[in-house]
């Protein structure tokens, strides 16, 4: 995958599933990623098996930094899920780049939308990739796991 060209030349983004280090994803979610808390380690394998994987790894060392998935029909719809960047990492553009990377890869499937669900702290990082608020989220609904 060709990194982003505001990606700091020390990472580099892979969709490579085999560079994934889900070990090292389940531990930054289960730390850093309060929609995750109680994530097995066999659910965050399945997770990766079924999902369009992004990693941002430091070019140096391989270590994995970054990480979100796709969950897409890879024609009309995506979500935008469990994007997380260490926080040893941060405050140096890496989300943006990675979002921004994420974005420009679905560009040529020309899906008619891409959701996600915002945290608080990452909001203004998703509005500067050109999200918005749902026109009518009234119409949307979600069935929960009794």
């Amino acid at each position: 995958m060709t990194s982003p060209a505001a990606l700091d030349p020390a990472y580099e983004l892979t969709t490579e599933r085999e560079r994934i280090d889900v070990a090292r994803v389940h531990r930054l979610l289960l730390d850093h990623a309060y929609w995750a808390a109680g994530r097995s380690r066999e659910q965050q394998v399945a997770i990766v098996a079924v999902s369009r994987n992004y990693g941002l790894l430091e070019r140096a060392t391989g270590r994995q930094v970054g990480y979100a998935r796709i969950v897409t029909d890879s024609v009309t719809f995506a979500w935008l899920a469990d994007v997380v960047v260490d926080p040893a990492h941060r405050s140096r553009g890496l989300g943006a780049a990675l979002v921004d990377g994420i974005l420009a890869d679905l560009e040529p499937l020309g899906l008619k939308r891409v959701l996600l669900k915002a945290s608080p702290e990452g909001a203004s990082l998703y509005v500067r990739a050109g999200f918005e608020a749902l026109e009518d989220p009234e119409a949307w609904m979600v069935r929960r796991r009794r």
